[in-house]
């Protein structure tokens, strides 16, 4: 696998979780739109969304797609909110070969803004609505937050090692072509000093952001989801 690939795999892998969840949960499917009811029934589960008239104004989502994503996201997670065990048996499902639960873990605190231990509906869908319909600065710096794994502003080689390596994991070992065990941090060196423009060991939000602006690879990958919804 060629840096090119593996920079693809790493942008693509994120957005297609997302997809994916999206049809585990019956929401891709050509008659959705047969499924929405009229109001939400908001009465069954524990935690109850903001408004949808708010949702609405916070993201690119219609009043209808709300509803659907509701639905759906209701119907998977009764109690209204979503845990990290949930995320880990979504990932490994989709990814048998591997394991996922690194990654899983990583994503689910990036979906997790309050850091208290559960995703609410409105965390997923902010978080998808960056990613299926956001600017490419909103989707590469929802991507930098997630790189960002003790949220100081700044993604240093060891965390871009672990993200990367999660998703080594995830991909598992019948990979084609097998990939040397030094394969992940072969990557990472050559990534970071690519993304670390002023040479200061760490790689800021605005480094991030034109490091991947400058490969025409990341910015195909980042539009091909654009569609899903």
């Amino acid at each position: 696998m060629n840096l090119e690939g593996l920079e693809m795999i790493v942008v693509l892998v994120i957005i297609v979780g997302f997809v994916k969840a999206l049809e585990h949960m019956g929401l891709l499917e050509d008659n959705f739109e047969d499924k929405i009811e009229d109001e939400l029934e908001m009465t069954t589960v524990c935690h109850r969304p903001e408004g949808l008239e708010q949702l609405e104004a916070q993201t690119n989502f219609t009043k209808r797609e709300l509803q659907v994503l509701y639905r759906g996201f209701k119907n998977e997670c009764p109690s209204g909110v979503v845990n990290e065990e949930t995320f880990k048996q979504i990932y490994a499902q989709f990814f048998p070969h591997g394991d996922a639960s690194m990654y899983a873990h990583y994503l689910f605190n990036a979906f997790d803004t309050a850091q208290n231990g559960s995703v609410k509906f409105e965390d997923f869908v902010m978080a998808l609505s960056i990613l299926l319909r956001g600017t490419v600065h909103e989707k590469l710096r929802w991507t930098f937050n997630l790189y960002d794994i003790n949220k100081d502003g700044y993604i240093n080689k060891e965390e871009m090692m672990d993200i990367v390596k999660a998703i080594y994991d995830m991909m598992g070992k019948y990979t084609y072509p097998v990939l040397k065990e030094d394969a992940p941090r072969q990557h990472v060196e050559v990534f970071f000093q690519k993304m670390d423009k002023n040479k200061d060991g760490v790689v800021t939000l605005d480094e991030f952001i034109e490091s991947c602006q400058e490969d025409d690879n990341i910015m195909r990958s980042l539009q091909l989801f654009e569609n899903v919804m």
